[in-house]
């Protein structure tokens, strides 16, 4: 049904989303409550609303807005009560009477096309006669806008930041290659700007269109993990998506290509479509990474002594491939050290921070997560950083990571040692950025575990520089005797082995339940993660980490997060909670940082609340708590001890964390680990990824399943398949070396 009025006052906006309530005047002069996503309007301004009455259980009867139109102002009486509201700036309700009572119902056409008429009423003088206008002309252009964009469906909160970009080039790009969305607004992928395309009359072969297809499943697969696709693939996937032959594509393709933003490479008699960034990126890492592994010299005999001196200072007895391991870091400026858990790789990494700093060298930790990086200082005695941290991300980027980091070639990074761990989750991107910062003659050591899932960013980097054999890597494969007594390390490595485990509820640290059903399951989740678990380990629910294999379905993170939300920290009358795009939020609730954001302020305070440091960037997989809500804002304490209050837009970045994807967990360690393993796709529920859960957790791990899907999963050697072409780029540095 059609509702019509003047907008008297709004009751709440949400900026995030555009949700608002507000009070509409009828004609018949009652006052409705409307709500619904709409644009930010005034209190005067004229509405047609589409909707239906609903009845809320809380607030009674409502309008329930579908779609609007805005409409003009024509009479006196409705310009005096639009310009008194304060919606221009310079008129307030006097100044407003006496322009209407003067100008009547030309007021708008004056302020628009004769501004210097204002200047005729007492108080206004010529300049504040052209300000007035401007504002009134920002204003109107906004609203036509926003009433022309609601035409191609596109809400208001989309809409406001379109026009935004644009002003009045607006209608122009929308008419003529809305494709444009794509590149220039944030949230615009190639679906909604395809959609707002069709009902703007763009043609189906149009050459934007096509070029957009092809940089979208470009990105798409980056996304997925691939730097390219074979060029047969875009093709024929872009032909499918649109509808439309071979030929149009391939000419599209070719367009692209002549101008560099695709760019093509023949390997083993296949072709390969980069994205310019993706390409470049590739190259660059793989010359800066050949840069760095200039030969020392070193005196073998002299560094095993010394290694043996700190074995004894230091009452550790490294196994033969781990003394390698250390000797390899000391004699080759890049090195890599692989292996599962138990095997020792933070020994080693204490080890080798003793002995270069007994060389007087300065030495760096890094990890690509705050959790990571956390793990790594408490098990070191030495500060370790977030890569991002390291690089001096923030400022300088402006919110847009290819703005580059304040640590570059230009100022590089003042240390002697680098070591890096958790690399099976460094892409080509932070690790580009990273090599950027290192100048040759520093030592680069790379730890991690090749066996586990790789980056969620584009690439496989770790992997890749192994397969490449140009850098030096130390495999550990010994599992220390105090580890080896842990069920959690010895299965960790049954299951990478492709060996049956024993699933059974005997183990003191890893134990399995037999479920057939996700309503049995989910029932056992909510008991252990916040009852039986924190009493047995004498812990927090808080310190127990829920990994599932998918986002959807009834095991899925969306889901397992509103029962164990509702379950472990359900409303109270004493806590404030706040809506966001993903849901409710509030104090108490465990969240997660869902993209990086370069802008967003933090501090670090120590326990009598001074603040000790400040800085800015949270980063895609940051896991905190809510301290406190209020009407507009959430404020949360990260792991790592960063505090950032969110406002607006930054809430859209937050999402419960009491159940995350196994991929998210990567670099993490947790006390518990409860994983639920029912049913999946079978390229998804593979050895990688179970091997991934097992080894996040440090105390337990419980599994609540069907013993069949576990088993398949260890059988299951299937991998993502991901298209790089960095081992290559890395073999064919080295061959200019011979």
């Amino acid at each position: 049904m059609l509702l019509k009025g003047i907008i008297d006052h709004i009751v709440y906006r949400n900026p995030e989303n555009s949700y608002t309530v507000l009070i509409l005047n009828t004609a018949d002069g009652g006052d409705i409550t409307c709500v619904g996503n709409l644009p930010e309007l005034d209190p005067g301004e004229a509405v047609s609303y589409e909707g239906d009455y609903t009845d809320n259980p809380k607030y009674g009867i409502q309008f329930s807005v579908t779609s609007f139109t805005i409409d003009p102002l024509n009479d006196a009486a409705s310009i005096f009560r639009y310009l008194s509201s304060g919606a221009v700036k310079g008129i307030g309700a006097g100044l407003a009477k006496r322009i209407v009572d003067r100008f009547g119902e030309e007021t708008f056409r004056i302020m628009e096309e004769e501004p210097e008429r204002l200047s005729e009423i007492k108080g206004i003088s010529l300049r504040k006669a052209i300000s007035i206008s401007e504002a009134f002309e920002a204003k109107a252009g906004s609203r036509q806008a926003l009433s022309f964009l609601g035409n191609y469906s596109i809400s208001p909160h989309l809409g406001q930041k379109i026009y935004d970009r644009y002003k009045e080039r607006v209608y122009d790009v929308i008419r003529t290659n809305p494709y444009r969305l794509i590149e220039d607004i944030e949230g615009v992928g190639f679906l909604t700007a395809d959609r707002i395309a069709a009902e703007a009359g763009i043609e189906r072969d149009s050459e934007y269109r096509i070029r957009s297809a092809v940089l979208y499943l470009l990105s798409e697969a980056s996304a997925s993990g691939s730097l390219c696709l074979p060029e047969k693939d875009l093709t024929d996937r872009t032909a499918e998506m649109l509808g439309l032959d071979r030929e149009p594509v391939i000419r599209q393709i070719d367009a692209l290509s002549i101008e560099r933003r695709l760019i093509r490479e023949i390997y083993e008699d296949v072709e390969y479509c980069y994205s310019d960034t993706a390409y470049y990126a590739e190259a660059e890492a793989a010359a800066l990474l050949h840069d760095l592994c200039v030969d020392e010299k070193a005196d073998e005999a002299e560094v095993y002594d010394r290694i043996s001196a700190i074995e004894k200072e230091t009452g550790i007895s490294l196994e033969d491939s781990q003394r390698e391991a250390v000797r390899s870091a000391i004699c080759n400026m890049v090195s890599i050290i692989t292996g599962g858990p138990g095997t020792g790789k933070t020994t080693i990494i204490n080890l080798m921070i003793s002995y270069f700093e007994a060389k007087g060298l300065d030495v760096t930790l890094a990890a690509p997560t705050g959790r990571a990086a956390k793990r790594m200082t408490e098990a070191s005695g030495h500060e370790a950083k977030t890569i991002h941290r390291l690089l001096g991300a923030g400022a300088v980027m402006g919110g847009n990571p290819s703005a580059g980091f304040e640590r570059n070639a230009d100022n590089p990074l003042e240390t002697d040692v680098i070591i890096l761990d958790e690399m099976s989750m460094v892409d080509i991107f932070i690790f580009r950025s990273l090599l950027r910062a290192v100048v040759p003659g520093t030592r680069l050591i790379l730890v991690g575990d090749a066996d586990q899932l790789p980056s969620v960013g584009p690439g496989a980097v770790l992997k890749d520089m192994i397969r490449s054999e140009y850098i030096h890597v130390t495999r550990l494969k010994k599992i220390y005797r105090q580890a080896a007594a842990s069920a959690i390390v010895k299965n960790a490595h049954l299951i990478i082995e492709g060996k049956p485990i024993t699933l059974d509820a005997r183990n003191e640290d890893f134990f399995f339940l037999e479920r057939n059903d996700a309503g049995r399951i989910i029932q056992g989740i909510i008991y252990l993660a916040g009852e039986k678990l924190p009493r047995h380990l004498h812990c927090t629910p808080v310190d127990i980490q829920v990994l599932t294999p998918v986002r959807k379905g009834p095991l899925g993170v969306d889901n397992l997060n509103l029962r164990l939300q509702e379950a472990m920290n359900p409303p109270g009358r004493m806590k404030k909670e706040i809506g966001t795009v993903n849901g409710i939020i509030r104090t108490g609730d465990k969240v997660m940082q869902i993209k990086n954001n370069y802008e967003m302020s933090w501090i670090v305070s120590n326990g009598r609340g001074m603040v000790t440091e400040t800085g800015e960037g949270v980063y895609n997989g940051d896991i905190g708590r809510v301290l406190s809500v209020s009407s507009d804002s959430a404020y949360i304490r990260f792991d790592d001890g960063r505090e950032a209050e969110y406002k607006g837009e930054a809430l859209s970045e937050l999402e419960l964390a009491y159940a995350i994807t196994i991929h998210k967990s990567q670099g993490s360690e947790y006390r518990a680990v409860i994983l639920p393993l029912l049913s999946g796709p079978r390229m998804l529920m593979n050895r990688n990824l179970l091997y991934t859960a097992v080894t996040r957790a440090k105390t337990m791990v419980c599994i609540l399943g069907q013993s069949r899907t576990v088993e398949d999963m260890i059988y299951n050697e299937s991998e993502e398949k991901r298209n790089t072409g960095f081992e290559r780029r890395i073999r064919e540095m080295a061959e200019m070396d011979s």
